[in-house]
């Protein structure tokens, strides 16, 4: 029982990990996204 536990204590981690390292790409990408967008706009209304 321990043993099964710890296996999927590890296995839970792990996929929190994945999920953590997915979400901070999605969000880089957003902001680089934005800035694109901003600097866009902010050329157009010159």
């Amino acid at each position: 029982m321990s043993e099964r536990s710890k296996l999927n204590r590890k296995a839970r981690e792990q996929k929190q990990e994945k999920q953590a390292k997915r979400v901070i790409f999605w969000i880089g990408a957003v902001l680089i996204l934005l800035a694109i967008a901003y600097v866009i706009v902010a050329t157009a209304t010159i």
